[in-house]
């Protein structure tokens, strides 16, 4: 049989070494060799020894999907062999998270991680925040970090001199060394996705990077039982 489809492109290779890397730009390739933790619903394939279990309902168990409060449900993964995760055809990216890192992310950007990593939950400062953002989850220690954004995200440097302001819905993450806070604009409401009235954005200050999507929330998809 002869295609395209069967190029070196589209095909999975055998993996060298553990760990996480890019199959694509929509998909993301984990050797395992012990552990390491995805949301739920994420794998789309996989081969060898492995299992699969779901990470407890407390706070320990889940990130918070930021647009509504509920939970994101993370699994475990546990054995020997390869896997394969993606969500809704978003981008995949990979993030190298250092001792001493801290990053901030949106819980409905989150695709998989190391086991090495620590996270917890965390509000971000604003009361009453409507939209993405109001839990957020933080990221630390050493390992690597599988995150997703519909389309080509867009990073913005935030400096002392220059605070960025960012739709709430549209916010993936930021670096640790910014501080966030609710900023209230009238003047402006009418002007962003025709709306009218007050309009809200995250505002961050300090030094460091925000990563922003290009894009607004997306409704939630209606459950199937």
């Amino acid at each position: 049989m002869k295609s395209d489809l069967f190029s070196s492109d589209h095909m999975a290779q055998p993996a060298h070494a553990p760990g996480m890397t890019l199959q694509n730009a929509k998909s993301v390739k984990y050797a395992v060799n012990g552990e390491m933790f995805a949301r739920q619903g994420a794998m789309i394939a996989y081969r060898g020894n492995l299992q699969f279990e779901r990470k407890g309902q407390g706070v320990g168990g889940m990130l918070k999907r930021a647009m509504t409060g509920e939970g994101l449900p993370l699994m475990a993964v546990r054995g020997q062999g390869e896997a394969w995760f993606a969500h809704e055809a978003q981008n995949c990216f990979i993030v190298d998270v250092e001792p001493g890192d801290v990053l901030t992310v949106n819980g409905r950007n989150v695709l998989c991680f190391d086991a090495t990593l620590s996270y917890e939950i965390k509000t971000v400062k604003g009361a009453g925040m409507t939209g993405g953002g109001l839990f957020n989850s933080v990221f630390t220690g050493s390992g690597r970090l599988g995150l997703i954004c519909e389309g080509s995200p867009l990073v913005i440097p935030v400096s002392a001199q220059q605070p960025v302001f960012v739709d709430t819905d549209a916010v993936v993450g930021w670096t640790a060394d910014l501080h966030t806070s609710l900023h209230r604009s009238q003047s402006i409401g009418s002007m962003i996705r025709g709306g009218s009235g007050e309009a809200v954005q995250l505002k961050l200050e300090g030094e460091g990077y925000v990563i922003v999507r290009p894009s607004e929330a997306t409704p939630q998809k209606p459950q199937q039982h």
